[in-house]
């Protein structure tokens, strides 16, 4: 990276400001004497231009908390804020406005089935008042976007469920939203069209500069695209941050489920117990951070202190641009030696003898 490359993403980095703001948030349904407390105590930030994540099982509030940014429902306590403006404090009038600003892609992509694929695009520009001269070069430029522009005349029981989640993408963006609300996108998908849809929102990110507020309940969609996601449980974030670091130090046991659900690097006991009886030596579980992944750290350190390794099991992947992952390894040599290179690397990896059980 050249220095006038690193000096424009320093001042990007700084010019980035909070777009919107969960304040201390709940939500409560039902009658007070038996109260279902949907969101409880959120607070968090999202910033302008980042893909946010919120991921969580089924029934864990995250779909109730997006709805409350353009108060489809609204919040019983805390405040929300949207460009430093209190969503429940604005007028009719000024709640029609931040809408329009809001685009919103939902799971079952909710077509209207008796338009074609232009109409459902056009729908919310004429609902906007655009002018006919230009609605359909705006039309037809969504969908070379999304890629679909020979699929114009088409309706969506002709389409597949990516060209329709497509058709979603490229009507939410009609009206040029700031923020896009993705409410489970790719949950009815399956897997190569869910990456395809993935690398679709990724472009919407970056070539048009919006604002992404996603929600789902599978971790690689979270690893593939977000910059920073919220783990949330009954009600409550538990955890939030970088994907980097959550991916690498996991603090929660939802966390780890999530992480561990697309790592796929756990053994099973059998394959445990076998590695013990055939390997002699002590074995570690080593998790890279930082994306020191792509260094040889590990032969440097062995090779100092004599001491002979041999990977046995484990993944390395990319991760927000860095190499991220965890090895088996196993070390042969006396315990102080071992000891020796686990104090070197300490601040470079994390290690984790596997003794009884895989942790």
């Amino acid at each position: 990276m050249s220095l006038s490359d690193a000096f424009i993403r320093l001042h990007a980095a700084k010019e980035r400001s909070v777009l919107i703001k969960f304040e201390s948030v709940g939500k409560t349904f039902g009658p007070k004497n038996k109260p279902i407390r949907a969101v409880e105590d959120v607070s968090l930030a999202v910033e302008k231009g980042e893909i946010y994540g919120v991921i969580g099982y089924s029934g864990a509030g995250k779909s109730t908390l997006l709805r409350l940014v353009n108060l489809l429902e609204r919040p019983t306590e805390g405040r929300i804020l949207v460009n430093d403006r209190d969503v429940t404090e604005i007028s009719s009038k000024e709640l029609r406005h931040l809408r329009r600003r809001i685009g919103m892609i939902f799971q079952t992509f909710n077509l209207f089935n008796s338009r074609t694929v232009f109409g459902n695009v056009a729908y919310p520009l004429k609902l906007g008042g655009y002018p006919k001269h230009q609605l359909k070069q705006r039309v037809e430029e969504l969908l070379r976007f999304v890629g679909l522009e020979d699929k114009a005349d088409q309706y969506p029981e002709q389409l597949s469920g990516g060209q329709k989640q497509r058709v979603g993408i490229a009507r939410a963006l009609a009206t040029s939203p700031d923020i896009l609300i993705c409410d489970e996108a790719t949950s009815a998908l399956d897997p190569e069209t869910t990456n395809e849809i993935l690398k679709l929102l990724k472009k919407v990110n970056e070539e048009y500069n919006i604002t992404i507020l996603l929600i789902t309940h599978e971790m690689h969609v979270i690893r593939s695209i977000c910059d920073r996601v919220a783990v949330m449980e009954q009600g409550r974030v538990i955890e939030e941050g970088n994907v980097f670091d959550l991916f690498a130090n996991p603090q929660k046991q939802t966390t780890q489920n999530f992480i561990g659900s697309v790592q796929n690097d756990k053994l099973s006991p059998k394959l445990l117990e076998k590695l013990k009886r055939d390997h002699k030596g002590r074995l570690f579980r080593i998790i890279y951070k930082d994306g020191i992944a792509s260094e040889p750290i590990l032969s440097r350190a062995t090779k100092k202190y004599d001491v002979d390794f041999n990977i046995i099991y484990g993944s390395i992947n990319e991760l927000q641009g860095k190499l991220f992952g965890s090895l088996i390894v196993e070390f042969t040599a006396e315990n102080g030696k071992i000891n020796e290179v686990i104090n070197e690397l300490g601040e470079s990896v994390e290690f984790r003898e596997v003794i009884d059980h895989e942790s």
